[in-house]
């Protein structure tokens, strides 16, 4: 079953830029902008230019996404697996979206689908490092 996210961390997610960290021979944690929380609850992301990020998760599949409302402060970690897709309805949506926003310019590789196993409160207050059920 797929984990659900509550109502204020999709907000938070998708009204705001991401972060997604992976780890191969080092860390490495990159900003992406084309991403959105799907209604199953998994994060999926277009890859223009994640390199170490894509090579990182064919090794391990291992991410972290982070995300902060910059003017309330409200901010979330998940941590999950990674899959690589070049097919369905969300690569179909970022091809499109690739070819309308860069015109030729870039390619798209791949999206990123993120199945959430961990919500952790990033926000600085007293819920800091709380994990939340999903």
């Amino acid at each position: 079953m797929i984990a659900m996210l509550p109502d204020n961390v999709k907000k938070v997610f998708n009204e705001n830029l991401w972060y997604i960290a992976t780890c191969g021979d080092e860390p490495n944690v990159v900003p992406v902008g084309f991403k959105r929380v799907c209604d199953d609850g998994k994060l999926v992301l277009g890859a223009l230019l994640l390199e170490t990020t894509l090579e990182n998760i064919k090794s391990n599949g291992k991410v972290a996404v982070a995300c902060a409302n910059p003017l309330t402060g409200e901010a979330y970690q998940i941590k999950g697996t990674a899959e690589l897709v070049n097919e369905g309805e969300a690569y179909e949506h970022y091809c499109k979206l690739t070819k309308d926003t860069f015109k030729g310019a870039m390619e798209l590789k791949c999206v990123v689908l993120i199945t959430p196993e961990r919500l952790i409160c990033a926000s600085s207050n007293e819920h800091n490092k709380e994990e939340i059920e999903i």
